[in-house]
């Protein structure tokens, strides 16, 4: 080796190393700009008085990016490049975290819609890249080692998405129980919205310049893009489609279940709990999928795939009875000296549910890659093809919170809107069961789950 080579493999060496932190950053920033979403959605419903499915819609603006440009992006991808496709999404993030800022200003919904669209698209754009990337950046016996790390960052990126936007989206008057809202709290809390969304968008620009530095170490460390597959052409495969609803139906129902966490905590016969602190609570859904994670990979080591599924589909279920069938307890006006009792009653009734729902967080930790797999094992279709599918899948999450919002508004019960992510784990307990005995298969080609 010469001179000349050996002075360059060290810079060389650290610049493969940073590259490979900023591609593990990706999991972490995605999380997090989904994670706001939750105090966004209060945040909304407050400002423009909106009702529960006007409200979800903010999920479903955000979530069917997912189904509209999941093959877009698999096809920018294939054409120029993981290092491209990454400053890509970054970019497309931050443009809709400045179109958030102009609905801020204008005092238009419809405005926030179009920029969290925009957003998810870039989010969609990095988890077709960010994942594979991963896995390629070092040795190969050390790729699941990254995964699982990143995985992490994932996660907690969720549960910082969760508590940032806790701590500054839900600040001020408006969200003070039982006061007549005015102009100036509408404008006071739409600037919060526009502050937090000019901290992302900013920090994120500065990171895309970073990434460009690194952008040769990156392309050097990536796989070699190749033909686009067509995810659609894995409908011809049982098991995809079958996969493909059970990847539907979960999303949905997380992301359902931690869209209307909020405003579910600080009921009255709940928590009774400012939004502020019900969004703070709201973290720990994130934090026990977080333990699930990491407690779920050494699970495997021992059990099934198919039975741990089976297991937290299980404990996912039986937790959504719990919110359904614990009566609400409020003191009635003609109940005479029993409102005494019940006076002190909904705070201890309320425990139950509010515990039940944020607990559902620990039996989702496992749900997404244990599909994921099992499915790609029992496939016929090419492996790439069937991720592709199921990555599109994840627009799920775009209408399970409608169905939540519209049982909501039907019954008049948070509670009882639980039904709809109930119905989503049944489905995934039968799928768990049937895939013990269905034929597998080595998975040949490439597909990497996304960080869900």
């Amino acid at each position: 080796m010469s001179d000349a080579a050996i002075a360059k493999s060290p810079a060389k060496s650290g610049g493969s190393k940073l590259a490979i932190v900023y591609v593990t950053c990706l999991f972490f920033i995605w999380a997090l700009v989904t994670n706001l979403l939750d105090p966004l959605l209060k945040t909304m419903k407050t400002v423009f008085t909106l009702t529960p499915v006007e409200a979800s819609l903010t999920g479903f603006a955000f979530f069917i990016a997912y189904g509209v440009m999941s093959m877009p992006s698999a096809a920018f991808l294939s054409k120029f490049g993981y290092a491209k496709s990454v400053m890509v999404g970054l970019g497309g993030i931050v443009a809709g975290c400045f179109i958030a800022i102009a609905a801020a200003k204008l005092h238009t919904f419809a405005l926030v819609l179009t920029a969290l669209f925009v957003m998810a698209s870039g989010i969609t754009l990095l988890q077709v890249a960010a994942n594979p990337l991963i896995a390629s950046m070092g040795r190969p016996e050390d790729s699941s080692f990254r995964l699982n790390l990143s995985q992490a960052f994932n996660s907690l990126g969720a549960a910082c998405g969760l508590w940032f936007g806790a701590n500054f989206l839900l600040k001020g008057q408006i969200f003070e129980k039982g006061i007549t809202i005015t102009d100036a709290m509408r404008e006071q809390a739409l600037g919060f919205v526009s502050n937090v969304y000019f901290v992302i968008g900013a920090g994120l620009a500065l990171f895309i310049l970073a990434i460009f530095f690194v952008r040769r170490q990156i392309t050097e460390a990536a796989p070699k893009t190749g033909h686009f597959v067509n995810p659609l052409s894995a409908l011809s495969s049982k098991w995809a489609n079958l996969g493909a609803i059970g990847i539907f139906l979960y999303v949905g129902a997380e992301v359902a279940i931690s869209l209307n966490l909020l405003l579910f905590l600080e009921q009255t016969h709940i928590l009774n709990i400012p939004a502020e602190q019900a969004g703070k609570m709201t973290t720990f859904y994130m934090v026990f999928a977080m333990i699930g994670r990491f407690a779920g990979s050494a699970l495997l080591k021992s059990f099934k795939d198919y039975w741990l599924l089976t297991a937290v589909a299980v404990g996912a279920i039986a937790l959504s009875l719990v919110v359904i069938f614990t009566k609400d307890m409020v003191p009635s006006p003609h109940a005479g000296d029993v409102n005494l009792l019940l006076a002190t009653v909904p705070l201890t009734t309320g425990l139950i549910p509010a515990f039940a729902a944020l607990l559902i967080g620990l039996f989702n930790s496992i749900m997404f890659p244990t599909i994921f797999t099992l499915t790609l094992q029992r496939s016929s279709a090419p492996a790439s093809a069937t991720s592709g599918l199921l990555c599109m899948a994840i627009v799920g999450g775009a209408f399970l919170p409608l169905a939540f919002a519209k049982i909501e508004e039907m019954t008049g019960s948070k509670s009882l809107a639980f039904i709809a992510p109930l119905i989503c784990y049944i489905y995934v307990l039968w799928f768990a069961l049937v895939s013990k005995n269905a034929p597998t298969h080595e998975i040949e080609d490439e597909a990497v789950a996304g960080g869900h």
